[in-house]
Order: C-alpha cells, then sequence, then structure tokens
C-alpha cells in the first residue's frame, strides 16, 4: 500500500532492523520537507522525481531514478517541484553496516552521497526494491527481509556512482556551521527545543541579529518556524508509532493546549493529527 507522508514522519519501531515505505504525491500535491536529521541510516530511491537534494556535501538536482543515501544524524533537506512524484524510503539501523558482508561498502558509505545507476542496473535495483517491499510487509523481522535488504545495499554500494552536479560548496565546511554545533545538537538530541532566539545565539557566542542569519542560510528557514517545525515533525513520529492520545502528545511536545496542536499540525500538513494517524496506521 503507498503512503502519502510528510518528508520523513518515520522512525524504526524498537526492535526493527528497517523500515521500508513508499511515498506517492500527485501533481500539485502538497509537499513538506525541512532540514532534519534522524538517528538511523536512510536511502531514498527514487522513481520519479524533480528537485533538489541539500546534504554534506552540497547541493545536486534530483532526476527521476537517482538514489540519496543520508548518514546518521547528518542534516539534510529536499526541495521538490509540483509535477508527480514518487519514491522508497529505506531506513535501519546504523549496526547492519557492522555484518562482515558489509565489509566492501561500509567505506563508501561513510558520508551524504547522491547516486544514480547505470542503464543497465536500473531494472536489477528496481526489482530488488519490490521484492524488500513486499517482504517487509509480510514478515519484517524475517531472515529474507534481512538478506534482501543488505542484497540492495551490497548492490547499491557496488554499481551506482556519485552524481556530478554538485553545485554548492557544502555548508558543513564552514566555520559558521562549526559555530552552531550546539543548538544543531539540541535538535539532534531532542523532540522540543525550547530555547529562545536570544538564549540560542548567547549558546553559539552569536549576536542574535547574526545568529537569525546564519541559521536561515544553514536551514532555509527562520529559527522560530524551525522550532515549530521540529516539534510538528516529532508529532507525525509519535502518532505514526505510538498509541499516545492526541491530546498527551500536544502537552508532551509543549504547545499550549490540544487545539493549539490541532490548528498547526493541520496548517503544515493539511490534514488533522487523526486523519494523519489513521492514514499512516491502515
Amino acid at each position: 500500500m503507498s503512503r502519502s507522508v510528510y518528508c520523513e514522519p518515520f522512525s524504526i519501531e524498537k526492535g526493527y532492523e528497517f523500515e521500508i515505505h513508499h511515498v506517492k504525491y500527485g501533481e500539485n500535491d502538497p509537499y513538506h520537507c525541512f532540514m532534519h536529521f534522524h538517528e538511523v541510516h536512510e536511502f531514498i530511491i527514487f522513481e520519479r522525481i524533480e528537485g533538489h537534494y541539500f546534504y554534506s556535501q552540497g547541493e545536486s538536482t534530483l532526476h527521476d531514478y537517482d538514489i540519496v543515501f543520508t548518514p546518521a544524524l547528518e542534516t539534510h533537506n529536499f526541495a521538490c517541484s509540483n509535477r508527480e512524484k514518487s519514491w522508497f524510503i529505506i531506513q535501519f539501523m546504523p549496526h547492519v553496516f557492522d555484518d562482515e558482508s558489509m565489509a566492501g561498502v561500509r567505506t563508501f558509505f561513510q558520508h551524504g552521497l547522491h547516486l544514480r545507476l547505470p542503464k543497465e542496473r536500473l531494472t536489477e535495483v528496481q526489482q530488488q526494491v519490490a521484492w524488500l517491499f513486499e517482504s517487509y510487509r509480510r514478515e519484517p523481522l524475517s531472515a529474507r527481509s534481512q538478506t534482501l535488504l543488505q542484497l540492495l545495499v551490497l548492490t547499491i554500494g557496488e554499481y551506482a556512482k556519485p552524481a556530478t552536479d554538485t553545485a554548492t560548496k557544502p555548508i558543513t565546511h564552514s566555520p559558521l556551521y562549526t559555530k552552531m554545533l550546539p543548538v544543531i545538537n539540541q535538535f539532534k538530541s531532542e523532540s522540543v527545543v525550547e530555547l529562545s532566539l536570544n538564549e540560542a545565539a548567547a549558546m553559539c557566542h552569536l549576536s542574535p541579529s547574526h545568529f537569525s542569519r546564519v541559521f536561515k542560510q544553514i536551514f532555509r528557514t527562520n529559527y522560530s518556524e524551525y522550532v515549530l517545525r521540529h516539534k510538528l515533525y516529532s508529532a507525525a513520529r509519535l502518532l505514526s508509532q505510538s498509541t499516545l492520545s492526541i491530546t498527551q502528545i500536544s502537552y508532551e511536545l509543549h504547545f499550549s493546549s490540544p487545539s493549539h496542536f490541532i490548528a498547526q499540525f493541520k496548517k503544515l500538513f493539511s490534514v488533522t493529527p487523526r486523519q494523519f494517524r489513521t492514514t499512516m496506521t491502515n
């Protein structure tokens, strides 16, 4: 079953090695993404796409059938056009690379990658993804599912090549990015960050105005909007993978009231939290 999801509300359920989901958007369907990170490794294997990928190596242009790999805790983002788009998103635990079978590709996947397959390998990888998706839906913890995941990673590692159209110098190489790390690390480790602009700027030893400019350069949105979106994406994960009530989630994430949480969630995702949960769990 395909799901329309809002960038990445997923996080791997306890006890699972990986998750795979199929994401589809029709032409002009609302799409939301922002600079984010997660504690797991991730492949996105595109079927149809037109847009840009922002990651540790810079910015590059996305084309149909491209693949991107983002390692755990690496900041990344996507900007997509309004055309129809679809992809498989595979998130897996970092220790998957500890398996002896992964020794040959472990080094290749040390940082973010924008990859393209030679034409003669496209059908092979598409078939492997289809097998993995079908196996995961039947028995996500089975030996077959684990083996298919390893096969897919090994095939991508052996045959995919980095795209050559990276257009900008990676922001993570900037000294200003290093100065922002105290706040960036807060977002990486907490579901809710309640630092005021002045407090965040002080942590980074920057003036509030300078902090605001640098933050927007890195995250492509202003600080207050990012704080809110970070909370709402945390809410999306809780809605999809916990049994907490909407009221409990609203207070867990420090919204002023359930009604305020519902209004903000709908404003960003175009559906209510209840509608989102129904879509994700059915």
